[in-house]
């Protein structure tokens, strides 16, 4: 599965972690290849590596999303 990272914080300051078919992922503009992982996880790692708020979506990546 290909992974995607909001570029722009949310409200809470986390930066989100998307898989290509999600409904909430951000347009082009506002969003960085993470690459293809086997889990949410790997990817929130990926992504803590350049936001180190970064969190699971909610809806696509719930396993890896905390409040």
């Amino acid at each position: 599965m290909k992974y995607y990272v909001n570029k722009n914080a949310q409200s809470n300051g986390d930066h989100e972690v998307h898989t290509e078919d999600c409904n909430y992922l951000p347009n082009s503009d506002n969003r960085k290849y993470l690459g293809e992982f086997t889990n949410c996880a790997a990817a929130v790692t990926e992504a803590k590596k350049t936001y180190s708020k970064s969190n699971g979506c909610k809806t696509c990546s719930n396993s890896c999303h905390t409040s």
